[in-house]
């Protein structure tokens, strides 16, 4: 995020300055976002396929806070773009797609999506996803939190299990911090869908499911002592301690 001074000259965060990247072919639809976009102060950088956006990632001086990409596009598509940035990247990435089919959100989740829209969307709902997910990409408050051989470390965003250190998107730390935070306890979805992903549960909503399901992945991956996420049918997920 970039930093503006406050006026006794330190250097503040300032979550309106942050810089988005818009990766959509549909040009009218670009403007429009771009301009409702920067009328809340935000930067606003707009690209047509999904290559370009790949070289702004690459360039420091040009890289984003977070990544609007849509799923449909010419060339290199917004699922085949978010694999190939998701080896590098942790940036927050929000996907667009004309296709509202539950099947394409769930792909787009799991293969490291933060957040899915489905279009036409409300520019005003836009936002809100926006603002959530930087609020979220904001640096944290120091110090550690261990729950049993995971440790996760807020100010820096990361988390390890002995010397491996997991590969975490933005709304994967956070469901994974909300559940270390209340590690034997049940946490209901809709609860998690508020901590993590910062809005409220939708109706047939399955992005928590999906974010557990990679979460999984990464801890058995990391370690056969690492703590696991159980599934409480109809109810929740709840983090459990390895003996």
């Amino acid at each position: 995020m970039r930093k503006a001074p406050d006026v006794l000259g330190a250097w503040i965060d300032n979550p309106d300055m942050s810089r988005i990247l818009l990766a959509d072919d549909d040009r009218a639809l670009c403007d429009l976002l771009a301009e409702y976009l920067r009328r809340e102060s935000y930067e606003v950088d707009v690209v047509h396929d999904g290559e370009a956006a790949l070289e702004r990632l690459r360039d420091p001086a040009l890289r984003p806070d977070l990544l609007i990409l849509d799923v449909m596009m010419p060339g290199r598509d917004g699922l085949e773009t978010l694999r190939e940035l998701r080896v590098q990247y942790r940036l927050p990435v929000i996907m667009l797609s004309a296709r509202g089919e539950p099947v394409d959100r769930v792909v787009g989740l799991e293969l490291g999506a933060d957040d899915y829209l489905s279009k036409p969307c409300l520019p005003r709902e836009l936002l809100a996803r926006v603002r959530a997910q930087l609020r979220r990409s904001a640096p944290a408050t120091s110090g550690t939190l261990q729950v049993g051989e995971l440790v996760l470390y807020p100010g820096e965003r990361r988390a390890s299990i002995g010397d491996c250190e997991l590969a975490l998107t933005g709304a994967e730390f956070q469901l994974l911090q909300a559940l270390a935070q209340r590690a034997g306890e049940l946490v209901d979805k809709a609860v998690l869908t508020r901590l993590a992903l910062g809005r409220e549960l939708e109706r047939f909503d399955r992005s928590i499911d999906v974010h557990v399901s990679r979460l999984r992945h990464k801890l058995a991956e990391a370690s056969a002592d690492a703590p696991r996420i159980d599934a409480v049918r109809g109810a929740g997920y709840v983090l459990v301690v390895a003996p």
